[in-house]
């Protein structure tokens, strides 16, 4: 972790993970500053990029999306030559909500949200399985979550 950061910005940040709509006056008491250089510290970790952004996380099941998979992607050796063609499709696919790189014997691991699987499966059919250089794709549906979160350890 960086030395940046003095600890009521660990304080803050760990804070505002937990609710982002927290006024300043309310991070300030929690963590033991008056207003002003709380929101002076609050400011300078969103300029510098700490803070990227404030959302609302929506409960994906509530809104419908009652499959999550998870998806390997393989590409041939043509598809590796088309990675951006590869990256930017995927980037386009709202059903994909992650995308990670990977070092072994697949190449991508994606993070797939569908209404249910025969949503992914036209997804899969329609989109996914037709991108120029995907070889394979090994899909793993997850059955239920033990653990998520978006907080950080700080």
């Amino acid at each position: 972790m960086t030395d940046a950061l003095d600890p009521w910005e660990r304080k803050i940040l760990a804070l505002l993970q937990q609710d982002a709509d927290l006024s300043t006056a309310a991070v300030a008491e929690a963590v033991g500053l008056s207003s002003s250089p709380c929101w002076r510290r609050i400011d300078r970790l969103e300029r510098e990029g700490y803070i990227k952004s404030r959302v609302a996380l929506v409960d994906r099941k509530k809104v419908g999306l009652n499959a999550q998979i998870f998806a390997q992607v393989k590409l041939n050796a043509h598809g590796r030559a088309n990675l951006d063609e590869f990256t930017s499709a995927i980037r386009d696919f709202p059903e994909v909500l992650e995308c990670y790189v990977l070092m072994g014997s697949v190449d991508f691991m994606l993070k797939v949200v569908a209404a249910d699987i025969e949503a992914y499966e036209r997804f899969f059919f329609e989109k996914l399985s037709r991108l120029s250089g995907v070889q394979e794709i090994n899909s793993t549906v997850a059955l239920s979550e033990i653990k998520h979160t978006t907080a950080l350890p700080l």
